[in-house]
């Protein structure tokens, strides 16, 4: 990019506009320009117009897909779903959320759901008359691991987002003068949402396509006006690399870096990530640059905080309900009125490798299979990598299958079906066949006992 571009809020940034040749998105077989952006969220707009749904889902692999058909439904004033997992079953189970999905041909080619395809190259273009939209009546519902083992739906205004769009600019904008945006996380999910799209098109930066999946790829695609939007998923993963690279900025997100793969990443890439703090249901809490062991985290403006008698976070913010407190699960101790450290999560929702994983529903899915009376999932730390392992109680049709076809071919099986749901990363790593789930003279779980039965192999 030439020149810095101004910096425009999602109420006016169809209503302002881009010169027609600026730079929206990229990969390997060239740019895209806001002339062909808009005009293809103008033909969307019309498009979905004339559909009588009301409430879309929106599912994209390509985050160019994404962004024309996220402007596109607002100004159509579809109200907006996003869910956080495009597996087959797990779209086929949020179904009665949404009458239409709005995908690219990946995600098309694996539902049977009603369904309109998104892709760029069929697309005609159209003129239309942007006005600035009405972002405080605008609403979009992400939905996230709930500690009820169902998918949680979490509401937000387009107005929200706006104001915490804001708040990156002024905290961050001096580090991106000029830059190009490459991530490796998620637009489905609202870190992914801020920082790799909606963010980067309010400033006027263009960003990637696809994710980035390999460290390797880090590298390669590393520059000095290239800022990176990541996760530890990734970032912990950099300590066998030699190469190295620049960026202008590294943001990671989802969980906190080690101290160790803080200093990975600076050394690779002469730049401390900028981690944020925050969730689905609050936005960004809080941030740091971890330049030296247990360093705080700071709250970003507008953001107050107080800790109930468990000395979990309770907030108040201007990116949900600013006129009322929100209580998590997240221990912490404050350090004066805008620094804290962060102990840990309370309850049974954890983060592996940044996505955010019920306990209650991986247990939910294992024991809906016809072979399996009970379960207990827990998280172990195993190679430097947190897995989920399994206690499995087998009922009478699941310990004939295991005679009939073998244990080998029947965890497999049991992985194949719990494919169906879950995602990858939530499907347990390994499992132990007992009688019972060990239990206390209070009925509840003893996680040490479970764990025991993992570290005897």
């Amino acid at each position: 990019m030439s020149q810095t571009q101004p910096f425009l809020s999602l109420s006016t940034l169809f209503a302002t506009g881009r010169a027609p040749n600026h730079p929206i998105a990229f990969d390997a077989q060239g740019e895209l320009h806001w002339q062909q952006f808009s005009a293809q969220v103008a033909a969307l707009c019309q498009r979905l117009n004339r559909e009588p749904a009301k409430k879309v889902a929106l599912c994209c692999l390509d985050s160019y897909h994404f962004a024309v058909g996220f402007f596109a439904l607002c100004y159509s004033q579809k109200a907006l779903i996003l869910p956080g997992n495009y597996q087959p079953s797990a779209l086929a189970e949020l179904s009665s959320e949404f009458d239409l999905l709005l995908c690219d041909h990946k995600i098309a080619q694996s539902t049977s759901l009603p369904h309109l395809l998104l892709e760029s190259e069929s697309m005609e273009s159209a003129s239309y008359v942007f006005k600035p939209l009405d972002v405080e009546n605008l609403t979009l519902t992400l939905f996230t691991s709930g500690s009820s083992g169902v998918p949680k739906a979490i509401a937000k205004t387009i107005k929200q987002l706006d104001i915490e769009i804001e708040i990156l600019q002024r905290l961050f904008d001096a580090q991106l003068t000029n830059c190009r945006i490459e991530s490796t996380v998620s637009h489905q999910h609202i870190y992914g949402l801020l920082f790799r799209l909606l963010w980067p098109l309010c400033a006027g930066r263009a960003f990637a396509r696809y994710n980035l999946e390999y460290p390797e790829q880090l590298i390669a695609h590393a520059g000095e006006k290239v800022a990176l939007i990541s996760s530890p998923a990734l970032l912990k993963r950099l300590g066998q690399e030699h190469q190295t690279g620049a960026f202008a900025a590294i943001f990671s997100s989802g969980g906190p870096l080690s101290f160790q793969a803080a200093r990975d990443a600076q050394q690779l890439f002469t730049q401390w990530p900028i981690e944020v703090f925050g969730s689905t249901e609050t936005g960004g809490i809080a941030y740091r640059q971890q330049v030296c062991e247990h360093q705080p985290w700071t709250l970003f403006p507008g953001v107050e905080v107080m800790l109930n008698e468990e000395r979990c976070l309770r907030l108040r913010s201007p990116h949900i309900d600013p006129h009322h407190w929100y209580q998590t699960a997240d221990e912490c101790e404050l350090l004066g009125e805008r620094q804290f450290i962060l102990k840990g999560r309370t309850d049974r929702v954890i983060k592996i490798e940044e996505k955010r994983v019920s306990l209650v529903e991986v247990e939910k899915r294992l024991e809906q299979l016809a072979w399996i009376s009970e379960s207990a999932v827990i998280p172990m730390q195993e190679n430097d990598r947190l897995v989920l392992v399994a206690a499995l109680v087998l009922n009478q049709t699941g310990k004939q299958q295991i005679e009939d076809i073998g244990k080998g071919k029947f965890w497999l099986q049991l992985r194949a079906e719990l494919r169906q749901w879950l995602e990858p990363i939530a499907i347990p790593r390994r499992y132990r066949l007992v009688e019972h789930i060990p239990l206390n003279s209070q009925g509840k779980r003893l996680n040490n006992e479970i764990e025991m039965l993992f570290q005897s192999n």
